[in-house]
Parts: C-alpha cells; structure tokens; sequence
C-alpha cells in the first residue's frame, strides 16, 4: 500500500513541522544551498536531486517542483523549479526582494505523489542593485528600490540570419546600445533566434536541430543574453512569439503545436482554443519564469509580436477569431502573473489593426502598436489610448518603411530615427518608440545619436522626480512640444521642412529662468537669451534651424 503526503498548501506557515510519507518511487533526495551569501536581488541558485515517476520534466501535468516562500515582510511567495538537462538535477533560481530571513521548503507532485522536504531558511543581504521594474505612471516604470525609468533603446530582434552578416550578433550590438546611453531593447524569440520551442531551427547558422523539448542551443543562448544585460546594465521586453509562427505558409507547417508534427493543434485558431495547447504552452511559460524570471535585466514578457497578422489576411480578412484571442491572451496573462514571484511586467503587440478586448486584459501592464510609414502620428496615438483604456502605452515598433532596409532611403530612415525618439520623449510613454532594422542604423552611425536623447532623459527624471506636465507652446512653421518636469521646461522645435526656417518660439515661463540650448545632431550645449513680451510670455525670438533638425530648449529656475 502506497503512503501519500498528507496536503499541506504550499503557503503554510513554514515554522510548523510536518511529516512527509511518500512512496519508494517519489523522493527528495538531496537539496543543495547556495554556497555564497544570498544578496538583494541577485541571484542565487539550489541544486535538488529527486527520485520520481515521470517521461517528460518540462511537464508540469507529469512533475512540478516549487519552491515555497515565505518573505521577511510575511509575504507567501511560490517559485516553479526546473529541470537542467545538462547536469540532471533540478534547480531553483531566486532573486529576493526583500532583506532579512526568508523561510522556505520544497514541495515536489509526481503523478498522484507529493512530498515536501523540512523547512528551511536563509538570510538576504544588502546589495547596490535596484531590483525589478514594475507600472509607475502613464510616463514612467519604476525599480523595487524606487527609482524612476524610462526606457530609450531599439528594436535588436534577432542575431543574424544565416543569410545575413555574421557581425549582427548581441555580443556586437549591445554593448554598443549600452556606450551610447541607451538602456532598452525589445528582442525575440522564433525559429531563428532563441528558438526555445523549435526542433527545426530555420534560416539560422547558430541552432542546429534537437530533438529536445526545449531546445539546448536557444536555453544557452538565453543564458548568456540574461547575463549579458545583467553586466551591461540593460533591460529588455523578451517577445515570447510572433505572429509568423501562426501563419500556414510560415512558420506554422513547422511548429511543434502543429499536429502535423506531433503536437495538440490541428490549425492555428486551435493554438488559442485547444486545452492541450494552452497547457504546452503553459509549460513553456512555467520553464522561463523558473530559469530566467530571476533577472532583473528582463523587463517585459511580450507575448506576441504582431498578433493581427496572423488573425488577418493583407486584405482584412479574418483568419484566426479575434475573440478566442483576447480570451488566450485574458487567460495566459493570468497566468504568467501567478506564477511569477517577481511580478514582471506583461505585454503584447500588433501591428496596425486592434483586437477587440485585448486592450481592456487587467493582466496586461501596457498597450503597443508598431507604427510604420507614419511617424508623425506617434503623438497623436498616445492620449486616445489612454483616454480608453486607462494603461500606458508604447510603440514598440516604427520606422521609414517596413519592406526592407534598403540603404537608398537611408537619409529619410535615419531623420524619422531622429524624430521618433522624441516625439516619444515629450509624449506620456515609459518606453520611447523604438526603431526597427537596427542593422541599417548601426551602419549609419546612428547608434550615437542615443547618446543625446539619454542626456535629456537623465535631466527630465531628476529634475521633475516623475512629474511629468505637457505645456503649450508656439512656433510658427517648426513642429514644437513642451513639459515641465518638477521646476525645469524642456522645449522641442523641429524643422519639418526641406529648407532652413527661422521662427519665434514662444512658451510661458515663471520669472527668473536660464536658458541654454541643446543640439542633439552634435550633442552639445550653448547659452541663449530670450525676451519676455508684454503678455508675460516668453519669446525666443527668430530661431534658425537647418532643413531636418531639432533643437531642445532648457530653461532652468
């Protein structure tokens, strides 16, 4: 006769002790500490060697370890372990977020089996960093430790492909992000780059195929981009999936929720509605907040790039139900947040067409579209979001063309580079529009023209402290946008034409201002004077701007 562990919820008060009865086949065997002292949202990592019955480990319906937490503040806290298929055992990767003594145990379920192992503790020390990013404002996110971010970066998708150059790689790209001031990217995951769920990796020289169920070429690629960006002090949105995957005459015909390839999903619309999908899914979901949620370096779990494309045909069509997807991101969004301790933030994206519903999920943190061939409406596209759905919203996507990076458009691709950032800067966003073909960019020296948008970033923050006002200004012929962060007014003027223009600018401000005049094409500084009319306002006057550029004006108390 078989002995069962009586239950116990993993939440139980960890001081109680309890007896753990379980069978011959289902044991906790050894649970190995952190050999180093565990530090303020770092990581540190046990090791745990069980005995069980089970055919697949990333399958929690088979096995599920958790880690079971309580904070020093008294917080329940629950943590999916995973299986390494390198070494065999199992691990536990945990970042706190508290200082002082956690209490904890392991509880391990094995087919109708559980078991769970003595309680335990450990103390978290100090540490210098600043924790995980959460929701702030329509304007900003902000770390554990309090401190306020917004992010400036670009779009670095994916290594190259196997037809591409071999020097677009993350080693290449992001430390050049990281010395020129920028702090974001957005990169993903797919059949060509950190292909997680693809045993055919395709258009790629770096994964070879496995028949693994989660591929060990994109788990060790992962690992080292998470430290990577811990080292380079970057943050990035991880796109989980994108919508070629869904696409019968892309990625579908070889994806491994296709039935066709032994998976539970005969179409693409069964990818969203199909219970078997949804848990395979759901395994996948369980497998990386356990061996990467611990980085603070990952900002945002994306879950689709693009999800229109795949419901939509280029005619309009509809293809997948927008309703079961709305549903599938209501119910996948849910579950993301309960299983991950770190409560990172969630979102997901389309092109150009909504998804009645998917705006309005609790469980997403913010909203995105990707903006191509229109620029100039990145300033409008934020207050009507806002207006209806009460959450921030960002563009994660925009540029001169979505086609190709054809070098020949070079110079109009390169001036809405310019003119994205910052109409992002003085629009209520915690993430500037980010530019997609970085290769493009990188080639044209573009990358340190972020150095000038992080300067006026850094001086919004700490002037305004997260105060963030919109003031109206007056320009004449140049396009112009004006804040108020805490006592200090930033102006931006640009010239949207194609010959050099002269105008007035005229902005209200308080008595006793300096100005000085930031060129962000050069990335320099000069002083200026201005006149205050007889209406009070103030008057800068006949401001000359070259065909193309942009002037930030600063006036400080």
């Amino acid at each position: 006769m078989k002995n069962y562990v009586k239950a116990i919820p993993c939440y139980a008060l960890l001081m109680a002790t309890f007896t753990v009865y379980a069978n011959d086949s289902t044991k906790l065997q050894r649970i190995t500490p952190p050999a180093a002292a565990v530090n303020l949202y770092e990581k540190a990592e046990w090791t745990i060697d069980l005995t069980a019955n089970y055919s697949n480990p990333y399958d929690q319906r088979e096995i599920k370890l958790d880690m079971c937490l309580v904070s020093p503040s008294g917080k329940p806290l629950l943590l999916p372990a995973y299986f390494d298929q390198v070494n065999h055992h199992w691990q536990s990767r945990f970042a706190p977020q508290e200082t002082g003594q956690y209490q904890y145990y392991f509880e391990l379920i094995a087919g109708k089996d559980t078991v769970q192992s003595k309680p335990s503790v450990f103390t978290v020390y100090k540490s210098t960093r600043k924790g995980f990013l959460h929701k702030n404002d329509l304007w900003t996110f902000r770390f554990d430790n309090g401190e306020l971010f917004r992010g400036v970066g670009e779009n670095v998708a994916w290594e190259s492909r196997s037809f591409e150059d071999d020097k677009w790689t993350y080693d290449y790209l992001l430390p050049s992000l990281a010395h020129n001031g920028a702090n974001f990217f957005r990169t993903w995951m797919c059949y060509w780059n950190l292909p997680l769920e693809w045993k055919q990796p395709r258009s790629t020289k770096r994964y070879q195929p496995s028949a693994e169920y989660f591929h060990p070429g994109a788990i060790r690629r992962m690992d080292q981009l998470v430290d990577m960006c811990d080292s380079l002090g970057l943050y990035f949105m991880l796109t989980l999936d994108w919508h070629g995957h869904l696409m019968e005459h892309g990625g579908w015909k070889h994806s491994s929720y296709n039935k066709a390839n032994g998976g539970p999903a005969e179409t693409p619309t069964a990818f969203f509605t199909s219970q078997q999908a949804q848990e395979k899914y759901k395994n996948k979901l369980r497998y990386i907040i356990a061996r990467w949620g611990y980085s603070s370096s990952i900002a945002v779990w994306e879950f689709f790039n693009e999800v229109d494309n795949a419901a939509f045909t280029q005619q309009d069509s509809i293809l997948i139900p927008l309703p079961v997807i709305a549903q599938w991101h209501l119910e996948m969004s849910r579950y993301l947040k309960d299983i991950d301790p770190y409560h990172h933030l969630v979102s997901t994206s389309i092109s150009h067409r909504d998804i009645i519903g998917m705006n309005a999920i609790p469980y997403i943190d913010f909203n995105q579209k990707h903006i191509y061939k229109h620029t100039e409406k990145i300033p409008g596209i934020y207050p009507d979001y806002i207006q209806t759905f009460g959450k921030p919203y960002v563009v994660g996507e925009f540029g001169y063309r979505w086609e190709d990076q054809d070098p020949k458009y070079a110079t109009e691709a390169n001036y809405d580079y310019r003119r994205g950032l910052w109409y992002g800067m003085f629009s209520p966003t915690p993430v500037l529009p980010m530019s997609w073909w970085w290769e493009l960019f990188d080639d044209q020296h573009m990358t340190p023209y972020l150095q000038s948008v992080s300067t006026i970033n850094k001086m919004m923050l700490q002037a305004g402290k997260g105060q963030f006002e919109q003031l109206p200004v007056q320009a004449a012929i140049l396009e112009s946008y004006a804040i108020k962060c805490g006592n200090t007014i930033f102006v931006y003027a640009l010239n949207n034409t194609t010959k050099q223009q002269s105008a007035d600018i005229r902005v209200n401000i308080p008595s006793g201002y300096t100005l000085q005049c930031f060129h962000p094409l050069k990335n320099t500084w000069n002083k200026s004077i201005y006149k205050r009319t007889a209406d009070g306002t103030v008057q800068i006057s006949n401001t000359v701007l070259p065909a193309k550029e942009e002037i930030i004006l600063v006036f400080k108390p």
